[in-house]
């Protein structure tokens, strides 16, 4: 199909999904489908269960938010779990501002922007539909034409509480146009939209003394004011304020904190009573989520004026600090690069990653714990191994420092130094050093980085060179062995047959010769020793791994190199280690003979095909590896 087909299909789809009725008809549906009169609170918890779960880390996670959001699993389980759901529940919860507050580039306005697209598209499906009195600018809930003293009955029939009166506009609206039956009023289906202006607003503060109160309550329409003869009379006055268009969805108040005393005060009576005051009109009832977003410093500001007292105990604050796993930021970076012009650039492999680990290190607290550098603590924190701690040990690093991930270097930095990285080298192709030489001269231009904080980054950019190098140096001494898999595999069978042997005292057979002969000790200790295994600690190590090939086989699995994590890692140094002076002398030759090209060409055709390099990228690492084993 084109685009202009795709046009025409959406349009029809949405022209079956539109319905027109009375009151009475509406109610039909009602009886059938009771989620069709659900707040709006419900509707935007409905929507993000509704997306199902993902596995991510170990955690569970929405869907709604899996491809957007990454590293932010407790956050988001939070504010879904403390906030929304109980809020859907109609507890007292909804009665408070939701703010998000973090640092910039965080992830607050993604969230934002998410549950907004996310309800227009769920009031296209049948569990979110929603419909409103027809003609009625704030999309008003049919079910308020419902006399006060008739809800109860409703209630005890349909099973479903009311809450807010009808508008002024309606009320006037029910007298003039149907004669007070309400039977016969239209109802029809709407469709959220942030750009048509129905059920989800967005509000931005501006100039103090020129932002005027109408923006967020409507106006007179001065006009009409001869048609209708009164400023009081309701079809004199636009409701098209944003708290009016967001009724029945969700409202963002963008920088909220920025926002003047007498804007600030119209959302306590919204969010404690679910109404507001506009014009000369009794109070109008509006359903909508409240969202606003922040930075730490203007909240801390904001909680520390005693004024704002009031308004402070009607808010709910969900802290949003930054990413602080490196997998998941080079995540963030992928998909920020792919929503830019440079996601035909071509970044090597492990690129990525160093600005992650950089930006990650800027973001962590020294913790108190022996024996644990924050080197280690970002690994743990990304699920890696590290000896001596575990997954409980998380845990209480993050109780250590409750605070910790709102401070730091924010994604957009590193995307702006990625940036001139690609402009500077003027090749469509960038590696893992030229993204942290742009991070490295980035530093001096950030004006709000203090001096001391210049020096720890530098330190932390010269650990991300370091943790670059060791993972260079394996990928390429990996290229280098021809068959790998086979060499690990042969190594490991070896070393296993030695072993088994040493535990059970017996002796080994030469396949050459025949001859009988006592285990290799010079090679089970040549692995051993990769992983600091001890002469004192050999025994129990050997111990161990017979342990574990017997518990493979009684489950009837077949144990190899990598079913044992230490084992795994003295096989692969022990099998580097071998291959060393190989490397050093191909990779640093500057005139290589025929047979160390053809090593060269073999290897640079594997991290092609095999690692994700390009051969610009390649042959850069293979002379970077090289350097580094002459030093």
């Amino acid at each position: 199909m084109d685009i202009l087909d795709k046009v025409r299909s959406f349009r029809e789809e949405e022209n079956k999904l539109k319905w027109e009725g009375t009151f009475a008809e509406y109610l039909d549906i009602v009886k059938k489908r009771k989620e069709v009169a659900q707040t709006a609170h419900s509707r935007v918890y409905n929507m993000i269960k509704s997306s199902g779960l993902i596995e991510r880390d170990g955690k569970r996670l929405y869907q709604f938010f899996g491809e957007e959001i990454f590293g932010l699993e407790d956050a988001i389980e939070r504010l879904v779990e403390e906030y929304f759901h109980p809020a859907a529940k109609r507890l007292d919860v909804r009665k408070r501002i939701l703010l998000l507050m973090g640092p910039v580039s965080g992830g607050k306005s993604t969230i934002v922007t998410l549950l907004k697209r996310g309800l227009e598209s769920y009031s296209r499906t049948d569990e979110g539909a929603v419909y409103a009195i027809k003609g009625c600018p704030m999309h008003e809930d049919p079910l308020h034409l419902i006399p006060q003293h008739l809800r109860h009955d409703f209630y005890e029939a349909y099973g479903i509480r009311i809450e807010g009166s009808l508008s002024p506009l309606n009320t006037m609206r029910l007298e003039k146009e149907y004669g007070g039956e309400i039977e016969n009023v239209l109802v029809e289906r709407i469709f959220f939209s942030e750009d048509k202006r129905v059920g989800i607003g967005t509000f931005t503060p501006s100039d103090p003394k020129s932002q005027d109160i109408a923006d967020l309550t409507g106006s007179i329409d001065f006009s009409t004011i001869a048609e209708f003869g009164s400023e009081s009379d309701p079809r004199a006055y636009r409701f098209d304020g944003e708290l009016n268009k967001a009724n029945r969805g969700m409202m963002e108040f963008q920088e909220m904190l920025k926002l003047d005393e007498k804007f600030l005060w119209h959302l306590l009576s919204l969010t404690q009573e679910g109404n507001f005051k506009a014009g000369r009109f009794a109070l109008i009832s509006a359903d909508e989520l409240i969202v606003a977003h922040t930075n730490e410093t203007e909240y801390r500001t904001f909680i520390s004026n005693k004024k704002n007292e009031a308004l402070h105990s009607r808010i709910i604050v969900m802290p949003i600090p930054y990413n602080l796993k490196v997998s998941q930021e080079e995540r963030i970076y992928e998909k920020m690069i792919k929503e830019s012009d440079m996601s035909h650039v071509h970044i090597a492999p492990h690129a990525l990653r160093v600005a992650a680990i950089f930006s990650v290190l800027t973001r962590l607290e020294d913790s108190k714990k022996q024996g644990l550098d924050v080197v280690k603590k970002m690994r743990l924190y990304d699920g890696e191994n590290v000896e001596g701690f575990n997954q409980v040990d998380v845990e209480e690093l993050k109780k250590e420092f409750p605070n910790e991930g709102m401070h730091g270097i924010d994604p957009r930095y590193v995307i702006n130094r990625i940036s001139s990285a690609i402009i500077r080298k003027e090749v469509p192709s960038i590696n893992a050093l030229d993204v942290l030489r742009a991070l490295k001269d980035g530093l001096d231009q950030h004006a709000s980085i203090s001096q001391e904080d210049r020096e720890k980054y530098m330190n932390y950019i010269a650990i991300a060179r370091r943790e670059f190098d060791e993972i260079a140096k394996k990928e390429v001494q990996k290229a280098f062995v021809y068959s790998y898999e086979e060499s690990a595999i042969t190594l490991m069978n070896n070393y296993l047959d030695n072993v088994e042997a040493y535990c059970n005292k017996n002796r080994l057979r030469d396949p050459l010769t025949g001859e009988e002969m006592n285990p290799d000790e010079k090679l089970m200790r040549s692995i051993e020793e990769q992983i600091g295994i001890s002469e004192n600690a050999k025994k129990a190590f050997r111990e161990e791994i017979l342990i574990r090939i017997s518990a493979y086989a009684r489950k009837g699995k077949r144990f190899d190199y990598r079913s044992h994590d230490r084992l795994r890692e003295a096989i692969q140094k022990k099998l580097f280690a071998d291959l060393k002076d190989v490397v050093k002398i191909t990779t640093s030759s500057q005139t290589p003979d025929e047979s160390q090209l053809k090593k060269i060409n073999e290897v640079v055709a594997r991290l092609i095909d095999e690692y994700g390099y390009n051969s610009t990228s390649a042959n850069e690492l293979l002379r970077y590896v090289g350097s580094l084993l002459n030093r």
